[in-house]
Order: C-alpha cells, then sequence, then structure tokens
C-alpha cells in the first residue's frame, strides 16, 4: 500500500477530516438517493458510505488494496484496477468517486472507465478536496516550508488536488453533463474540534459570499451519448383502408346497356 493512501484515510480521522466525512455524507444522500436503476459502485473511501441512501438492488464497494478489517471499515465487494473495472460496457446506473481521483496517478483513465462502464444517462458523483481554498492556500504553504526543512502538511499528501473547472473540462471532453456543483466547509484551516466548532458561523456566510472557495467541492455529472434518440409509440394512427364501395361519377355507358336502354 502506498504512503499516499495511508495518509490520506489517516487524515480522515483528524476534526478536519471528521468535518469534511460530515459535510460528505449528507451531500451524498441528498444526490444518490433520487437516482433510480438496477447496478450501483462506489470506488473508495470505505470510510463513507456513499451509497447508503440508494435504493438499487445491487451496490459494491471497490478497492484497489485491501485492508485490516478490524478498524471499522466496511469489507470491500471486490479489489480492482480503477483503470480497469470488471464491468462490461454500458452496464451501471451510478459510479460514485469519494477523493478516488486524488489518489489516483492517473485520474484521466480512471474517468475514461467510469464512462465505459455506465450506461447512456448514467450518474458519476464525484467529490474532491479543493486548491482554491483556506486550506488550499494552507497547504501550498506547507509544501514551501517543507523545502526549506522544516513544517507540517495540513491536508494529506496523497496524489494531485485537481481544481473545480478543471475536473468540469476533463467530464466535457468525455460527454459528461454536469448537473450540479456545490461547495462546503468554509472554516479556517484548524486542527483541533475546538476551533473549527467556534467558526461554524463561516460555513453559512462562505456559502453565500464566496461559494467557490469551500474546501471540498461536490459535482453530479450525466453520461451523454452523441445521436442517441430514445424511440416511443407512433401517436399518428395509421391510415385505415376504405372497405365501402365508392360511386364513380360520369361513367359512360357499355353497348349491351346501350341497346336495352335504347
Amino acid at each position: 500500500m502506498s504512503d499516499a493512501i495511508i495518509g490520506m484515510h489517516e487524515w480522515f480521522e483528524t476534526p478536519p477530516g471528521r468535518h469534511v466525512l460530515a459535510w460528505e455524507r449528507a451531500e451524498f444522500d441528498r444526490a444518490v438517493s433520487d437516482i433510480f436503476g438496477y447496478h450501483a459502485l462506489q470506488l473508495g473511501l470505505p470510510e463513507l458510505d456513499a451509497l447508503a441512501a440508494n435504493r438499487m438492488p445491487h451496490r459494491w464497494l471497490g478497492l484497489r488494496h485491501l485492508r485490516p478489517l478490524d478498524d471499522g471499515t466496511r469489507r470491500p465487494s471486490l479489489l480492482t484496477d480503477y483503470a480497469a473495472l470488471p464491468f462490461e460496457a454500458n452496464s451501471l446506473d451510478l459510479v460514485v468517486l469519494p477523493h478516488s481521483l486524488e489518489l489516483n496517478l492517473d485520474p484521466h483513465a480512471t474517468l475514461r472507465e467510469v464512462e465505459r462502464v455506465l450506461v447512456p444517462e448514467g450518474k458519476v458523483v464525484i467529490s474532491c478536496l479543493n486548491p482554491a481554498s483556506l486550506w488550499g492556500l494552507r497547504q501550498r504553504r506547507a509544501h514551501l516550508y517543507r523545502r526549506l526543512g522544516f513544517g507540517q502538511l495540513y491536508l494529506p499528501d496523497a496524489g494531485e488536488f485537481i481544481g473545480y473547472r478543471r475536473l468540469r473540462d476533463w467530464l466535457r471532453l468525455l460527454n459528461f453533463e454536469v448537473e450540479t456543483g456545490s461547495f462546503g466547509c468554509y472554516r479556517p484551516a484548524l486542527s483541533t474540534e475546538r476551533w473549527l466548532e467556534r467558526f461554524e458561523w463561516m460555513d453559512p456566510v462562505g456559502e453565500r459570499w464566496w461559494p467557490i472557495f469551500g474546501a471540498v467541492y461536490f459535482v453530479v455529472a450525466t453520461k451523454r451519448v452523441r445521436g442517441m434518440k430514445l424511440v416511443g409509440r407512433l401517436w399518428k394512427p395509421a391510415k385505415s383502408i376504405a372497405t365501402a364501395p365508392v360511386p364513380l361519377a360520369n361513367r359512360r355507358p357499355q353497348p349491351e346497356m346501350q341497346q336495352e336502354i335504347s
């Protein structure tokens, strides 16, 4: 298991990590509760049951590595490479990616694979840490201090954080249409539960006055297929064939009929 993955899971046990998980749990429950179908897949982050509010009959949790099962996390349904999922094309109705792209060396490949396995009009739900936030600024400053030989990172050192607009561009190139995007967790980059609670008032203020600078963002997108048309019943009824006799006007009588008349 890589150090990046260990760092990410350990960070979610800290006060800021628990704060993010609480916000994301509410967002995932709200987003997936009204998505219908038969097959749903969550990739990564077993600490968060992102499909808890979904009612599809078949739901799986996919991980890249097997983790110890005595830490309270859920048992995965499958171990898989996110860029090579063991599903047929156009077979899943919903895929959720809670911080799965940040832990991936090739997030493009993961998104391409998600696009492959989703049915047309299928949904993908993604959550990521926002580099354009107070938390992201503290992380960049910590990286600078570490080059000078001191300082400690605030966020997990796990891959590359992806900006909101950058992710939207990637989704658009893969024929996804972003339906909703939201941000959350506007409190300062503090490390203790006590100080995070003191700045709880900043969440509603930040959502109103600087909405794109939340510490985490959330995206729901739909897979679109170009040229696809929905075929339904033909509402215009077919014309019926007339069976009643039709009189012929100005018909000239035959010679035999002329002799009888005369």
